[in-house]
């Protein structure tokens, strides 16, 4: 691929569908490679949109709203960040041949429903999941539950991100609470729930599969090592790498990861979560995109997640080796507030061994994510206290 220079007439440009940390490391990478980058989010001042070099507010389930602003700025690559995106504007960007969308349109399509990515999954590739069910009504939740999925069971949004909108449920008396809440608190309403049974696992990873061209020019996949990590109500707090599980279900995982990102095809780097139970392995979820498990990357590897599927994209060499055990703590909001202040920085950098990334959002509010502590160490063990006690030493505080 020939690159060009930012803010020239020969720039690349890429635009970023969504600007949240995530996206901010992306920007990042980008434009060490000289990339011009537009970052698009729903709100003003998002991180990423913050070093970007040029950014738009809109609604980006809006299609005319979407496209509108594709067709402005014209970008060589598109890089979707969240799931809620009008996916249809990214299908004709694609088929007019106007920019790249990554990995490509129907992955995207695919992967920001639950409903999509199970019925590829599950009914096509027949890869072990959870059992399942989709309910568009308070009573079809209750008979799918009392006839096939039984309690305890999660009930979750068909389209939402970082665990929003889910609920375990574990007898029928808070059953509606959890429609109810998965129907307000998804990324989109698609007038459907789904209901998933509760797997009896050893623990969860994320493997983060990468497809990339060889020296050859053949898409190839390339896997880290297993990330493992702890959710609070489907949302992730602490994550480390790697995890420690045996050949046999390192082997299906990565098969597993393999046969599902195949489906999906393009290129970039994918978050394929997994539950383990001894050698067996389940299915759960898969993003087309840096995965929030994988920052602990930002310690562990040479190239970290971001990198990765930036060079991924660009068509240029992946480097996936584990430099150094790891983990990463959230730092977490405990207030309400657009007037913020961080104290224990210095504290914090005073743990052996950790960095802190401040993600720079405008607005606090509770158990909003607002920061990561980074800790490597001779032991995922000794990492992940390290972490913890970095995390725990910042506060926020309003001005």
């Amino acid at each position: 691929m020939i690159l060009g220079s930012a803010l020239t007439n020969s720039a690349t440009k890429a635009m970023l569908l969504g600007s949240g940390e995530l996206g901010k490391e992306i920007a990042i990478s980008l434009q060490r490679y000289g990339i011009e980058v537009i970052a698009v989010d729903r709100y003003a001042n998002a991180p990423a949109q913050q070093i970007a070099h040029r950014s738009h507010v809109i609604t980006m389930t809006d299609a005319e709203a979407l496209r509108k602003v594709i067709d402005l700025e014209q970008p060589d690559i598109i890089i979707p960040e969240i799931e809620a995106i009008a996916t249809e504007v990214l299908r004709d960007i694609e088929a007019e041949g106007l920019a790249k969308v990554v990995p490509n349109a129907k992955a995207i399509q695919l992967t920001m429903n639950r409903e999509g990515i199970r019925a590829l999954v599950a009914e096509e590739l027949k890869l072990p999941t959870s059992k399942y069910a989709f309910a568009q009504s308070f009573e079809q939740l209750k008979d799918a539950v009392e006839n096939g999925i039984g309690y305890p069971c999660f009930v979750k949004p068909t389209m939402s991100s970082s665990g929003k909108g889910q609920t375990m449920v574990k007898s029928l008396e808070k059953l509606e609470d959890a429609w109810k809440y998965a129907k307000v608190s998804g990324r989109v309403d698609t007038g459907k729930v789904i209901v998933e049974a509760k797997i009896d696992f050893d623990f969860e990873i994320t493997l983060l599969t990468i497809r990339a061209l060889d020296g050859e020019g053949v898409v190839r996949t390339y896997f880290c090592e297993p990330v493992g990590h702890i959710q609070e109500q489907g949302d992730y707090r602490q994550s480390w790498q790697p995890q420690a599980m045996s050949e046999a279900a390192l082997g299906k995982a990565k098969d597993i990861a393999q046969r599902v990102t195949d489906a999906l095809g393009g290129v970039g780097l994918f978050g394929v979560e997994l539950f383990v139970k001894g050698d067996d392995v389940w299915f759960c979820e898969v993003s087309p995109r840096p995965h929030d498990t994988g920052m602990v990357t930002m310690t562990t590897q040479k190239l970290n997640e971001f990198e990765l599927h930036v060079r991924a994209i660009l068509g240029l060499p992946v480097l996936t080796g584990l430099q150094t055990p790891g983990a990463s703590a959230v730092i977490l909001s405990d207030i309400e507030t657009n007037e913020i202040v961080y104290k224990g920085l210095d504290k914090a950098l005073a743990v052996p061994n950790t960095e802190i990334r401040l993600f720079g959002k405008p607005e606090a509010l509770k158990n909003r994510r607002m920061g990561v502590a980074l800790a490597a160490a001779e032991s995922v063990d000794e990492a992940k206290k390290r972490a913890v006690q970095a995390a725990n030493l910042i506060e926020i505080l309003p001005c």
